[in-house]
């Protein structure tokens, strides 16, 4: 397998790389990330007018990218910044709508944000235990039942649904504003919202939509390995640098030989992880998809707990403070993990796949 990004992303690779790096330092993500709208409105139109959106969809489609590979390379460059912009929520949505004529270009050119709302309470992140039903009114449909953690929900000026229609399941939408809406900020930094639907009115967008739902959060799953990957580059380096830095007994730690096998371990650790969401990212067009992308997410769960464990032990106490960005790739590194299915739900999935094969 190549490993090697095409002229194409490379240069959207490193137009998105000098962008963040010059306008959006980490302490100016974490002036907005942690506080309502748990992001930046102007760095957001400025990122959609770079183009990045249309990297996620195919050409056909209004975009100029939409491959596996160019997912991996927009939310590599993410996760290497920390950028806590709702480009996930986008991506969901935009591939959600790819099984329905929708226009998505107010999407593309960020001018209209959505979110999709999928998780439920007793349902995180099984379809099957779907709840939330949606009942004919007139001409349109009212949903009722609740949605948790819908990440970009408190920014959306529309959002996606899931909901159930006898044994179908349903895509929705509705006004951003249209249902009791709780807002708040997660840990790692970002926004979501919960969704408290009662006889919501609501637009059927694609019905017996369960095999796009699938996909789309597929789709997700390969850009949070992907952001995942992009955090530990990031947080592995500034581990060695102050493993190159800081003294002890007169020199520097990091020609200790105990600290030296950890860091390799961790290095290697990370190239696994790298290797697997690119294989799953060859694999986003394929029949066995599911299977790849759950491969890849257990592995990536488990390596970015090591890493954030690992990074944090390694540095001392000036890993725990806020000022030092370690921390904050720690929490994020830890959360990716539980976002779409943790490590334990997708070890499950690739067990199934492989029985039923």
């Amino acid at each position: 397998m190549d490993f090697e990004k095409t002229d194409d992303r490379r240069m959207l690779a490193d137009s998105l790389d000098r962008f963040l790096a010059d306008t959006y330092p980490v302490e100016h993500r974490n002036r907005v990330a942690y506080a309502a709208p748990f992001h930046d409105p102007k760095k957001w139109a400025e990122l959609a007018e770079l183009g990045i959106l249309h990297a996620l969809v195919p050409e056909d489609r209004g975009g100029f990218g939409g491959a596996g590979f160019d997912v991996f390379t927009v939310f590599e460059s993410l996760g290497r910044a920390l950028c806590p912009e709702p480009v996930l929520p986008a991506l969901l949505a935009l591939r959600a709508l790819m099984a329905t004529e929708a226009d998505l270009e107010p999407i593309l050119s960020g001018t209209r944000r959505y979110a999709l709302a999928v998780g439920e309470p007793d349902a995180p992140y099984d379809l099957g235990a779907i709840e939330a039903g949606a009942t004919r009114s007139g001409d349109g449909w009212t949903l009722a039942g609740r949605k948790s953690v819908v990440y970009g929900a408190q920014v959306a000026d529309a959002i996606l649904v899931v909901a159930r229609d006898g044994d179908a399941l349903g895509l929705y939408e509705i006004e951003g504003n249209a249902a009791e809406r709780i807002d708040y900020g997660l840990i790692d930094g970002g926004g979501a919202s919960d969704l408290f639907l009662d006889a919501t009115p609501a637009t059927l967008v694609l019905a017996d939509a369960e095999a796009a739902i699938r996909g789309a959060l597929d789709w997700g799953r390969l850009a949070l390995c992907a952001e995942a990957v992009g955090a530990m580059d990031a947080a592995r380096d500034m581990m060695l640098d102050y493993m190159r830095q800081r003294t002890q007994f007169g020199r520097p730690i990091g020609s200790f030989q105990a600290l030296q096998h950890r860091a390799v371990e961790m290095v290697t650790e990370i190239e696994q992880a790298r290797s697997l969401t690119i294989l799953a990212a060859a694999k986003m067009d394929d029949p066995d998809r599911a299977r790849h992308v759950s491969m890849a997410k257990n592995l990536v769960g488990r390596t970015t707990q090591l890493v954030a464990e690992e990074s944090v032990q390694m540095q001392g106490g000036i890993a725990m403070t806020w000022e030092y960005p370690a921390s904050h790739y720690a929490k994020r590194l830890t959360m990716i993990d539980t976002q779409l299915g943790d490590a334990d739900w997708h070890l499950e999935r690739v067990m199934a796949a492989l029985q039923a094969a």
